[in-house]
């Protein structure tokens, strides 16, 4: 690994506070984690609107995706942040800084929020901490934001977060539950040159 390289590497891992929440490191050796993420992966809302290119059934499918997200974080490609209440500590879900190209500069994100945390603004929250310092502190120049076409509540969030409706993808995603048919997205993208969402 070059010098050059080694720049792009995100160490140590940066959390993140505002808006009442906190985003740190998923540490998979810790149960009550593996459980949340386990608990994120199958949940019906999740399902209808995510497939995951590995699917999880149990908690050592759980252990095993937050440690690939870990490798993926010291090879400098992607960052999952465990979304959590400021003062409980409480898990309320996950924001993911994927596919990141620092030649292009430029990287995808997504999210979910466990059933019992929605509809108190930690999409957005978490979403504009994230995004905040993917196009500072990083050094990304664009975010790009995906959503099945019909996801409402995700579209509110990426235009409350100053992610601009870009156009529909026909056929971008997988269809949910099933890698052999898709479907299209709504494309969302936000600029470090855009003006700071109010």
């Amino acid at each position: 690994m070059t010098d050059v390289d080694d720049q792009h590497l995100i160490r140590p891992f940066t959390p993140l506070h505002g808006h009442g929440l906190r985003l740190c490191a998923w540490d998979a050796d810790c149960d009550t984690q593996a459980q949340d993420w386990l608990r994120g992966a199958l949940d019906p809302e999740f399902g209808r609107w995510n497939t995951p290119l590995t699917l999880i059934h149990d908690l050592d499918g759980a252990r095993a995706d937050i440690r690939r997200r870990a490798e993926q974080a010291a090879q400098g490609t992607s960052v999952s942040y465990r979304i959590t209440d400021e003062s409980s500590g409480t898990t309320l879900g996950h924001l993911g800084i994927n596919v990141i190209d620092h030649v292009f500069r430029n990287a995808r994100v997504g999210y979910w929020v466990l059933p019992e945390a929605r509809g108190h603004g930690v999409a957005t929250g978490a979403l504009r901490l994230g995004a905040q310092w993917a196009l500072t502190d990083l050094g990304l120049h664009r975010l790009e934001l995906g959503h099945a076409l019909g996801h409402g509540a995700s579209c509110t969030v990426a235009e409350r977060c100053g992610f601009r409706y870009e156009g529909t993808l026909r056929g971008a995603m997988f269809e949910a539950g099933r890698h052999d048919a898709f479907r299209d997205i709504h494309l969302h993208a936000r600029l470090a040159t855009d003006p700071e969402p109010s």
